[in-house]
């Protein structure tokens, strides 16, 4: 019923705006070699696709592929299709993959726009639903530091409203995780609440868990200018926690794998943006 209502009316039951924002709980738990743990607080757009230019349209502070503080450009996300839209990206992507996007199917993306022009997104989620507003599929669309991504493909529908996929990882996210992991996503269809969680794993051993949990709170300007007192500068929050907790892992002496080592381990990455960024993540 939850993932009905996001798509036939809005995520709060009622007709209308089915874009909003999740105050969010991010959590890394690294289990092996040695034992690491953090969490921090950010906030998260959800984005109907089908109603960006309407939104930005009365959110102050908020655009569609021109600078402002937040800046919803197209080309920060997959890239199939040279100067489409992320909603085209995302159909031509599945047709690539051997999925058809439903007939007068709805698309929501959760994700960071770009803020005072800066963009950093480590992790990224399409979820699709068909004409009746039940979900048929979803991507995750994972980020590194090198500037590129690497979109997942979750095919099957959810059961009891969760998506799950476990899949070689061949992506360079992190200097001190292998590249022959495996991703085990599991991501619930976002409604009142938002439940993603992605463990990396070796085999049957859980080698690090990440969790990101939110509650839905409605994009207004009202709202989106008290989160952006609350968090500032999300994205370069983002990053800088990233770099400062990789630091802490080389200094406890973790196992460090370069990106230039193992090329063959890395398929099927994109890269939007030519910008090269230091080797951590």
């Amino acid at each position: 019923m939850v993932a009905r209502a996001i798509c036939s009316v809005g995520i709060d039951g009622k007709a209308g705006q089915q874009s909003c924002l999740y105050e969010c709980k991010v959590m890394h738990h690294r289990l092996t070699p040695k034992d690491n743990r953090f969490s921090y607080r950010i906030f998260l757009f959800c984005i109907d696709l089908d109603e960006i230019d309407t939104v930005t349209s009365r959110v102050a502070g908020f655009s569609h592929n021109r600078w402002n503080l937040y800046n919803f450009r197209d080309r920060d996300h997959l890239t199939v299709i040279e100067g489409g839209s992320v909603k085209e990206n995302l159909i031509a992507y599945l047709a690539q993959n051997g999925v058809s996007f439903p007939e007068q199917g709805r698309a929501i993306l959760v994700t960071l726009p770009r803020v005072l022009g800066y963009i950093f997104n480590p992790v990224s989620f399409y979820f699709c639903f068909d004409a009746q507003g039940s979900p048929v599929c979803a991507v995750t669309q994972v980020g590194n530091t090198f500037g590129e991504m690497k979109p997942y493909l979750l095919a099957l529908p959810p059961v009891n409203g969760v998506f799950r996929l476990i899949t070689p990882k061949h992506f360079y996210v992190s200097p001190f995780s292998a590249l022959d992991l495996e991703f085990d996503f599991k991501l619930r269809v976002p409604g009142e609440h938002l439940e993603i969680h992605i463990d990396d794993c070796q085999g049957e051993d859980r080698v690090l868990l990440s969790a990101l949990t939110g509650q839905r709170v409605p994009l207004t300007t009202a709202r989106l200018a008290w989160l952006t007192l609350k968090y500032p500068l999300i994205t370069l929050k983002v990053i800088f926690l990233i770099h400062w907790h990789a630091f802490l892992l080389w200094v406890k002496g973790l196992p460090f794998h370069s990106k230039a080592a193992n090329p063959h381990l890395q398929r099927n990455v994109l890269n939007p943006h030519a910008s090269i960024a230091k080797e951590t993540s």
